[in-house]
């Protein structure tokens, strides 16, 4: 199939891109990398009358530190995120992630923003983003909203994004040496959906996790926390009997939707692997730290 016809612009301000979605509303769609929408497009699965390409918005590619924070702007490419010093050095679960998404090709055009507003369940950066208790930046006619990325992702493919609203970056706390972080996912080959996936953003004293958020994907119609497993875990060292306890309270606490080939059991196994498997290798890495 292919795409219904629309009209085409290519705005240079913010303020051009506001002002067509109030003209134009429902009708209108904003397009980057294009990744997701395309493929939307030519399945007639989204029939918008006008594309706003917002790629040649000034100030939307920058990656820099803010104070405690790291800010990556909207039409930042997932390459871009993988190859950065930057974010290696001060947020390495992104670093971890980066690789996961997709196949090359995707990376070098899909944006950080555009995964981001589409708010898939099962995508990458918004289960770093939840993990890492990041917050979302928007702007609007009424100007400019910060939006914890937890209160962002609202159900499937919601989000807190108004009609009249831009996604224009997002940033994520710096890591300090006490931190550890992880990222994995398990998919049938390289490149496919994820069947499950686990972002650990961890805070350590010695081998005692002092804080411990897990973000999952593919488990819901967002990505997910799972709270009453972080308070489980905190304030004790991940050894097997710590590791054991926290497996049980997830299989408790988590009740996935099956997909068409994994029921919610066979998902809530998996990510229990996955929680084992990257808790341990937090609790080795401290454990080889005060050697």
């Amino acid at each position: 199939m292919k795409a219904a016809a629309f009209d085409y612009v290519k705005p240079r301000a913010i303020a051009d891109v506001l002002e067509l979605l109030r003209q134009h509303g429902h009708d209108a769609r904003l397009i980057a990398g294009g990744q997701t929408l395309v493929a939307t497009l030519n399945m007639r699965l989204s029939d918008p009358k006008l594309l706003i390409d917002i790629t040649g918005l000034p100030g939307l590619s920058s990656i820099e530190r803010r104070g405690d924070r790291l800010y990556i702007g909207a039409l930042v490419t997932h390459t871009a995120v993988e190859q950065s010093a930057l974010v290696a050095e001060l947020a390495p679960m992104l670093a971890h992630a980066a690789p996961h998404i997709a196949h090359r090709a995707i990376r070098n055009s899909g944006t950080w923003g555009g995964s981001i507003a589409y708010g898939d369940p099962a995508a990458e950066w918004p289960c770093c983003l939840v993990a890492l208790d990041g917050t979302v930046h928007v702007q609007g006619p009424g100007g400019q909203r910060q939006i914890k990325a937890t209160a962002f992702f609202q159900d499937l493919y919601t989000t807190d994004l108004q009609p009249d609203e831009i996604v224009i970056g997002a940033d994520v706390p710096v890591a300090t040496t006490a931190d550890w972080f992880a990222f994995d996912e398990l998919a049938r080959r390289h490149g496919d959906y994820a069947v499950a996936g686990l972002a650990v953003a961890a805070r350590f004293e010695g081998r005692k996790a002092v804080r411990v958020n897990l973000g999952f994907l593919g488990m819901g119609v967002t990505p997910l926390r799972a709270p009453k497993t972080e308070s489980l875990l905190a304030g004790k060292v991940l050894d097997a009997a710590t590791l054991e306890q926290a497996a049980a309270s997830l299989k408790a606490e988590l009740d996935p939707l099956p997909d068409l080939t994994h029921s919610a059991d066979t998902k809530r196994h998996l990510a229990s692997v996955l929680l084992r498997r990257l808790l341990q290798a937090a609790d080795a890495s401290r454990a080889a730290l005060t050697i």
